[in-house]
């Protein structure tokens, strides 16, 4: 049976990844900080930026998990038919 490979992002990608969440959060934060409104509003305003960033992070951790599972119920899948098939095959020769 075939061992998969294991993926790994390269630095380039982590980089841009980190990088990006930064510069989008700061500066929606510095738009907050800087809009003419009153201060409970733009508490109302950082307060929404701050659950939607929660949200996207657990959906995304979400979506990563159901994938992994979706992965090992595979290879455990996968396994069983080999093993099947070998049996089968072993049959065939004696």
């Amino acid at each position: 049976m075939e061992h998969p490979t294991i993926q790994k992002d390269t630095n380039a990608w982590i980089f841009q990844v980190w990088a990006s969440f930064l510069l989008a959060s700061t500066i929606t934060v510095t738009g907050i900080a800087y809009l003419p409104v009153d201060l409970w509003m733009k508490g109302f305003l950082l307060m929404g930026v701050l659950f939607t960033l929660g949200s996207a992070f657990t959906l995304s951790k979400t979506v990563r998990d159901n994938h992994e599972a979706q992965r090992l119920i595979n290879r455990v899948s996968d396994a069983k038919a080999e093993k099947i098939l070998r049996e089968f095959e072993m049959r065939d020769v004696a």
